[in-house]
């Protein structure tokens, strides 16, 4: 569509509606910006939009004139005045896709509760290794509309898509998506888990060309189900029972199931990071990147060298015996589980920060298990408490350099510390990524030695 001269509000000014504004700019609208918070709470903010000479509106008169609205992936999208928008007519949608029609290149899309940004820089480094070209972006790194710019036909998107960027996509579409698994998360926002699986699934119904394919987790139901709403091809993976095409683990060799045959592909002691679950984030990957192209042997020799991600089951020191692990990427209950159940036992669990409506009970059981003892932090701690309560030992440390500072006097050698909290951060840190790096702050911090156990320094 034809952007010049329309003006354009454009809603939250994070990464993605910064991103956006730029991109208008450049396409010749005149965008209008608004958020929630007063100028005089985001400084960077103000600053580009005086140099891109864009009004900033007060948010409760912004929505009154507007005809075309781009709403960042913050923001719902059933806010009253969003609502009120639209019943007059107004045109809304989302960052991704006013991005769409202008990203050069094919794309390979992921989602999932769990695993994304794994899976996606997953991608990344396996068609980077085998050179052929990307850029890796979405949810991770750079809003897809900055990613425009360097946009190419001959090269690659590797998008993590979220609920909230897809919720809002109407034509937007991948060549290749990635469903990795789904689980109750963001209810705070969807309200209903079957709310929050259908704004997954648009990845899936946008994909209305039998020359796509859809890597789909077999052993997910509501990721199966899938398969019956779009017209792109089904590619599988599973860690359970074989699969008619795509991959499958056997308890000791992924298997490649494809138009050649089946052939058994790579150890699982082949992969460089622990736990089942990252078996399907690799057979995810692999996946993806062999319908991009890529030869099967390449894509095993790349595997082998993946770093991992920072604060995805991240290790950071050991003091006195104790490992410490950053795990702040865990913000629902279900990736919890999946960290625990990537650790033998001996654990001293980080747990708490912002609920997102979530249910803490199945944390019960893996915790009674493996776990020595949970330290609690953040708004959620109380909740949390309740719905373990005779399961484990729980101490209530507030804060996470006190978790920190607790874990170091309790953990004795050959324990393992993981900040892996189960819910989100914006009770007492910006993001994820703030709390991990002062998780690995505040371990840093730890007396080494004999005099460990007193705590930081």
């Amino acid at each position: 569509m034809d952007w010049k001269g329309l003006k354009v509000l454009v809603v939250g000014l994070g990464k993605s509606g910064l991103a956006a504004i730029e991109l208008l700019v450049e396409k010749g609208a005149q965008p209008l910006a608004t958020d929630s918070r007063p100028l005089s709470q985001l400084p960077g903010a103000g600053l580009f939009l005086e140099q891109k000479q864009v009004p900033f509106l007060e948010q409760s008169v912004a929505f009154q004139s507007a005809n075309w609205i781009v709403l960042s992936p913050g923001v719902p999208v059933d806010l009253p005045e969003v609502n009120q928008a639209r019943e007059r007519g107004a045109q809304i949608l989302g960052e991704v896709e006013l991005a769409g029609p202008f990203l050069r290149g094919p794309r390979i899309g992921i989602t999932g509760s769990n695993g994304k940004t794994t899976t996606t820089a997953w991608i990344g480094h396996l068609l980077r290794e085998s050179g052929v070209s990307c850029q890796v972006g979405g949810n991770i790194g750079w809003p897809l509309c900055a990613m425009v710019a360097s946009s190419r036909e001959d090269q690659w998107n590797v998008l993590e898509l979220s609920s909230f960027q897809l919720e809002t996509i109407r034509t937007f579409a991948v060549d290749i998506s990635v469903t990795l698994n789904i689980t109750p998360d963001h209810l705070d926002r969807h309200h209903s888990f079957p709310a929050y699986a259908a704004a997954k699934r648009r990845i899936v119904e946008t994909q209305n060309s039998a020359g796509c394919w859809a890597v789909l987790n077999a052993d997910d139901p509501t990721v199966r189900e899938f398969a019956s709403y779009t017209k792109a091809r089904p590619c599988w993976f599973s860690l359970k029972q074989p699969v008619p095409f795509g991959l499958w683990f056997d308890g000791e060799w992924i298997h490649w199931v494809g138009e050649e045959g089946e052939v058994k592909w790579m150890r699982a002691e082949e992969s460089p990071l622990p736990g089942l679950h990252n078996l399907q984030n690799l057979m995810a990957a692999a996946a993806a990147t062999r319908l991009a192209g890529v030869s099967s042997e390449a894509i095993r020799q790349a595997a082998k060298t993946f770093p991992g991600v920072e604060h995805r089951m991240e290790f950071v020191r050991e003091v006195a015996g104790v490992r410490y692990y950053n795990d702040s990427k865990a913000t629902n209950v279900d990736a919890a589980i999946k960290a625990i159940d990537s650790f033998a036992g001996r654990l001293w669990m980080i747990l708490g920060g912002k609920d997102k409506d979530s249910d803490y009970r199945p944390l019960r059981q893996p915790l009674q298990e493996k776990a020595r003892g949970v330290l609690l932090i953040g708004s959620a701690a109380e909740k949390i408490a309740s719905q373990l309560e005779g399961a484990v030992p729980v101490i209530r440390c507030g804060t996470l350099e006190e978790a920190v500072r607790q874990a170091s006097r309790q953990a004795s050698s050959g324990d393992i510390v993981l900040l892996s909290p189960a819910c989100a951060s914006f009770d007492q840190f910006q993001n994820f990524e703030e709390r991990g790096k002062m998780f690995k702050t505040f371990v840093s911090q730890i007396v080494s030695g004999s005099e460990a156990s007193s705590g930081l320094e």
